[in-house]
């Protein structure tokens, strides 16, 4: 009695815990995706916001607060090119993470200048770029060749 007793209560304590697997939702009310930079210090999975059109993509996250270290935004693109970034009206730093379609991380611009109209090149064709919290991608251990899991990357 005293063990089926414990097993519900384990159950509905599971059962909760499943509850909060669920994606947060962006300021738009949408559900994140997730996604996994591989380094070599481990697999480290964030919540993204996805800019998947031009309007998305130019505002970012302009005028928004600080990422959480577990959020950030894919900037995904349908073709690979040369790609930029600036932080025009972008209130916090960020680390900016330039992926190839294959998912390896081609550059990292790191600590990112609030505000500033200054472009932040790729150094490859791009079709992503990721948005983390300054500093995020150095204590995951990221570097170019890392690798990113995502479904938009290695179709």
């Amino acid at each position: 009695m005293r063990a089926a007793v414990l097993a519900s209560i384990l159950l509905v304590f599971a059962g909760q815990g499943c509850a909060s697997e669920k994606p947060p939702l962006d300021p738009r009310g949408e559900p994140m995706e997730q996604l996994t930079i591989v380094t070599d210090s481990g697999r480290h999975t964030f919540w993204m916001e996805i800019a998947d059109d031009a309007a998305e993509r130019q505002r970012g996250l302009m005028f928004r607060p600080p990422l959480p270290d577990d959020q950030g935004m894919l900037f995904e693109y349908p073709e690979a090119a040369e790609r930029a970034i600036w932080m025009r009206n972008t209130p916090s730093s960020l680390d900016v993470l330039y992926v190839r379609p294959d998912g390896q991380i081609i550059s990292i611009a790191r600590h990112t200048t609030p505000y500033s109209d200054t472009l932040q090149p790729s150094n490859g064709p791009a079709s992503g770029i990721i948005e983390l919290r300054a500093g995020r991608a150095e204590e995951i251990g990221a570097k170019p060749g890392d690798r990113v899991e995502h479904p938009h990357f290695g179709r």
